[in-house]
C-alpha cells in the first residue's frame, strides 16, 4: 500500500531530472520511474523553457505525485549557470502550482545529510545510497535522474520518517516547508 508518491526534481535549463518514489505506509521505498527532460542549446531560452513547461506538465499528469521535492538554489559561483537554472526553476514551480502540488525545497547539503548522514558526501556516495534504498540492480542513470530520486528520498526522510527533524528545519533554517 502506497503511503506517499514523491516526485523529485533536479532543475536545469539543458536537463531537468525527475524521479518518482512511492513510499509504502511501512516506510519501504519503491521507485516507479525516473528520467530526464532535455532541451537543445540550438533553441532560444524561451523555447527551451516552454519545452520544459510542456514536458514536465505531461510527466506530472502521468505520474500523479502527492508532493514535489526540488533542489533549492542557495549559492552559485558561476552566474551564467545560475540565471538559466533559476529560470527553469521558475517554470517548474509554475507547473507545480498549476497542478496544485505542494513543493518542498532542500539544499544539496540537506539532501546529502538526509541520504548518508554526512552533508559533504560525494555524488557517488549519494547515488550508491539511492541504489541501495530503492533496491536497484544498477545505479540509476543519467546523473540528473539519480539526483532527482535522491531529492524525493530526502523529502521522505525529512517528513515521513523523521518528523521532528522537519519541524526543526522549518524552525531553524526556514527550509523544507511547502511553498505557496
Amino acid at each position: 500500500m502506497v503511503g506517499m508518491r514523491i516526485l523529485g526534481i533536479d532543475p536545469g535549463l539543458g536537463i531537468v531530472g525527475f524521479g518518482l518514489v512511492d513510499v509504502a505506509s511501512s516506510g519501504q521505498f519503491h521507485s516507479c520511474e525516473w528520467g530526464i527532460v532535455s532541451t537543445s542549446k540550438d533553441r532560444s531560452d524561451s523555447q527551451r523553457l516552454q519545452e520544459i513547461f510542456e514536458d514536465i506538465t505531461a510527466v506530472v499528469q502521468r505520474l500523479k505525485p502527492d508532493v514535489v521535492s526540488m533542489e533549492k538554489l542557495f549559492f552559485f559561483r558561476n552566474v551564467t549557470t545560475m540565471v538559466p537554472v533559476s529560470q527553469a526553476r521558475g517554470v517548474l514551480l509554475l507547473v507545480m502550482e498549476m497542478q496544485g502540488l505542494p513543493v518542498y525545497e532542500y539544499t544539496p547539503m540537506q539532501v546529502k545529510q538526509a541520504m548518508t548522514g554526512y552533508g559533504k558526501s560525494t555524488k557517488q556516495e549519494i547515488q550508491a545510497m539511492v541504489q541501495t534504498l530503492l533496491n536497484l540492480e544498477k545505479l540509476p542513470r543519467p546523473d540528473d535522474a539519480a539526483d532527482a530520486l535522491a531529492m524525493a528520498i530526502c523529502h521522505y526522510n525529512h517528513t515521513g520518517r523523521h518528523p521532528q527533524s522537519c519541524q526543526e528545519l522549518e524552525r531553524h533554517a526556514k527550509t523544507g516547508s511547502p511553498k505557496g
